[in-house]
């Protein structure tokens, strides 16, 4: 299942991204935000869907303004790797090498004709079969203990 969730800076990106995800029939839940709030808070939606991911296939994608907040926030879950998409190079990277199961975006600093671009490489892109990256992945998860 993928969990989306957006404060009123990504607001216009989640909904462009949730067309995406139901013309290429994949399954999500939308946390919210479900109107335009220019007083609602990144950490709300990125709470949420954080506590969501707790399969193994599980997939977030989170978006505030500079993609940070939501990012920090996720981060503080256990079994949580959330992101800052930078670019698709870079996105198809982490999912390879780092497993990351949180996609974070900045609505306020990533071009929009890139953005669908950089879900679908988050979400189409598999983790190393590589030992050491599954090591490292290993590692993290024992952070939180």
């Amino acid at each position: 299942m993928i969990y989306i969730g957006a404060d009123h800076r990504g607001f216009e990106f989640k909904e462009k991204i949730k067309t995406w995800l139901t013309e290429n029939e994949f399954d999500y839940e939308d946390v919210g935000a479900f109107e335009l709030n220019l007083d609602d808070s990144f950490v709300d939606f990125a709470e949420l869907v954080a506590e969501k991911i707790v399969n193994f296939d599980d997939r977030g994608i989170i978006i505030c303004g500079s993609g940070v907040g939501v990012d920090v926030v996720a981060n503080r879950h256990e079994n949580v790797r959330s992101g800052l998409a930078i670019d698709v190079d870079q996105i198809r990277s982490a999912r390879e090498d780092d497993d990351i199961n949180i996609l974070a975006l900045a609505a306020d600093h990533t071009p929009e004709v890139e953005i669908l671009d950089i879900v679908s490489t988050f979400l189409n892109t598999d983790f190393s079969s590589e030992e050491k990256y599954h090591d490292r992945v290993s590692q993290l998860n024992t952070i939180h203990d």
